[in-house]
């Protein structure tokens, strides 16, 4: 685990495998990141509000972007996106829907509920690491974020 106030990513995914090949391709895109990973949506919640069993994190920085997935227990991806982006002290923050589903409903309702990107996991490992290192390049080091302002 990395310094509770100092995070660059939250992954929010439940599937071991998806989460370490993940953890794998971000690495492999040779970006030094800090990530913290939790397997469903009210852990999530509870590590960007410092609640729960992240209660030590109350008043910590957020993350600086969040990867979700949609499927996921006890509160799905859009629940937790729509919470997040209900909120002052996370709506500005960048969440980017990594999913397998390449429904338009899901796309759609992904975006209503305040995703700033929808992506398609690809399946070539390949495609992965390259397209996770343009996403986190593009939101960590491109973007200029809400916080920041021009």
């Amino acid at each position: 685990m990395t310094d509770q106030d100092d995070i660059d990513v939250l992954l929010v995914e439940d599937d071991a495998d998806a989460a370490e090949l993940t953890l794998r391709a971000l690495r492999k895109a040779n970006i030094a990141l800090r990530v913290v990973h939790e397997v469903d949506g009210v852990a999530a919640l509870e590590f960007l509000f410092g609640t729960g069993s992240h209660a030590n994190r109350a008043g910590a920085a957020p993350p600086r972007l969040v990867l979700l997935d949609l499927r996921l227990p006890r509160m799905d991806g859009l629940a937790v996106l729509r919470r997040a982006k209900s909120d002052p002290r996370t709506r500005d923050l960048p969440f980017v829907v990594l999913s397998s589903s390449v429904s338009g409903d899901d796309v759609r309702e992904c975006y209503r509920a305040g995703a700033n990107s929808y992506i398609v996991k690809p399946i070539d490992y390949p495609e992965l690491v390259a397209m996770l290192g343009d996403v986190v390049r593009y939101w960590l080091q491109v973007n200029v974020p809400a916080s920041r302002g021009i």
